[in-house]
């Protein structure tokens, strides 16, 4: 038996998210590891780098396992592609040393939010993006962004999703782009605490709205004890770029 690690891209729109559930409902873990079983995989569960929440998608989801394989990881990927549904795809498969988890090995992970900026709905750019309106400022956005930046505590933004209680995070990079797609905000962290990247494009989207001042974002951003209460950006808009393993 070997070790493989393979990236994974998914439209997360008809998930209940990427772990796998008890009662049954469709997730992606759940969708890859009857894949797996096709080509007589025998462990219990995959190793993911993490999870992600019910509508999220992902283009670098990355998921490791063993299996007694033989024809080299092209085929590997062709294999798994064959057996797997329209929404999740294999983009990639190479060996990995025995026992590697992706979870405890990145260095690093990068999402993106999309939003777009129109008075009437389109249906078509929905299913990836947030529609916002009225438009925020570009500008306030990108100053809120770059107080992201940095070790702090997230907790007014998150929680911990393991069981240490652990709120403290170091973000790497955090910005906006203005693309054809729409506005685009891209964030890097060590790793994330649960649901704090759609906090965070929440409460920047108030202050480019005008809703919230960025003087009360950096207080958030200062001080634990408080906590963003004006909800969440909706999943959609949300996509797991990449995991990094490598400084």
């Amino acid at each position: 038996m070997a070790d493989y690690k393979s990236i994974v891209a998914y439209d997360g729109t008809e998930f209940e998210g990427f772990q796998r559930q008890a009662n049954g409902h469709r997730t992606v873990q759940g969708e890859f590891e009857a894949a797996l079983r096709n080509l007589d995989w025998t462990e219990r569960s995959l190793r993911a780098a993490g999870r992600t929440d019910r509508g999220v998608h992902a283009r670098g989801q990355v998921v490791a396992f063993g299996l007694e394989w033989t024809h080299g990881p092209l085929r590997l990927t062709q294999a798994l592609n064959s057996d797997l549904p329209p929404d999740v795809a294999v983009r990639s498969t190479q060996r990995v040393p025995d026992g590697f988890h992706p979870r405890y090995a990145a260095l690093s992970r990068c999402y993106r939010y999309l939003l777009y900026s129109e008075a009437t709905r389109d249906p078509l750019r929905e299913r990836r993006a947030w529609r916002v309106w009225p438009a925020p400022d570009l500008a306030r956005m990108r100053r809120a962004a770059v107080d992201i930046v940095g070790q702090r505590d997230f907790r007014p933004f998150g929680t911990d999703p393991g069981s240490s209680g652990n709120t403290i995070r170091r973000v790497i990079m955090a910005e906006w782009s203005d693309s054809e797609d729409g506005l685009a905000f891209r964030i890097e962290a060590d790793a994330f605490l649960f649901r704090m990247v759609r906090r965070i494009v929440s409460a920047m989207v108030a202050v480019g709205q005008g809703k919230t001042s960025i003087e009360a974002f950096e207080t958030l951003l200062e001080d634990p004890g408080e906590r963003w209460q004006l909800g969440l950006a909706p999943a959609r808009g949300l996509c797991l770029e990449s995991v990094n393993f490598e400084a």
